[in-house]
């Protein structure tokens, strides 16, 4: 599992397809499962990147694209916001072999929850994390078949060249990394600032699905 799976068509009405494994719900809505990602960032005060994994192009659900390292919450990490914080570390460690210590050094990011039309669901808290200092990210070579760090905006800039497949939540995050210039810049920002849940929403237009944002016109 990663990040919450919703289809790939933007707000701003640009052409997205829905992402692998995943398929729309016309009826009731099955209700999310709890899951944490590590944004896993480097730069220190000079520069700004991130750590995107590769899923396996095997998995039934997303496979091949490119995510921040991350999973659903196991039943014996408890609940709340305690229990995303143990899964985030544990995600990270399994799946690019680094440990950040101590869970309450996760800083809070933003809350995603898959919209209502999307088959499987996840309700997904981000977290914040530096590379810790003499640690190199590796992947298992099951799950995760790659690993690259990059700056947001040559991530975005990757996807657009059809060199790297990403999902709607992950392209979203990534603009607004954009946004900052330098690793500090980003966690003294996000530091004590409120963490809001967003719920997309999905519109079938005929055969085309768009995705609308809190705040679109129309959501």
């Amino acid at each position: 599992m990663r990040s919450p799976g919703e289809g790939q068509r933007s707000s701003t009405g640009e052409g997205l397809e829905p992402g692998p494994g995943q398929s729309f719900n016309p009826g009731s809505a099955t209700t999310p499962r709890q899951a944490a990602c590590v944004i896993l960032l480097r730069g220190g005060e000079q520069q700004l990147e991130v750590l995107l994994v590769r899923r396996t192009p095997k998995a039934r659900f997303m496979g091949g694209v490119w995510v921040f390292p991350g999973g659903a919450v196991d039943t014996g990490e408890g609940d709340g916001e305690d229990a995303h914080r143990l899964a985030a570390v544990r995600e990270l460690r399994e799946e690019a072999g680094i440990d950040v210590g101590d869970p309450k050094r996760l800083v809070r990011f933003s809350r995603w929850i898959t919209p209502e039309g999307v088959q499987i669901r996840f309700d997904t808290h981000f977290f914040l994390a530096e590379l810790p200092p003499g640690q190199e990210p590796a992947i298992d070579g099951q799950e995760c078949v790659d690993l690259a760090w990059f700056t947001p905006v040559g991530a975005l800039a990757a996807h657009r060249a059809d060199e790297l497949e990403l999902v709607f939540p992950t392209i979203k995050h990534l603009e607004q990394l954009g946004e900052f210039q330098s690793v500090g810049s980003l966690l003294s920002y996000a530091r004590g600032r409120e963490v809001v849940p967003v719920q997309p929403r999905v519109v079938l237009e005929g055969e085309v699905a768009r995705i609308l944002l809190p705040g679109d016109p129309g959501y």
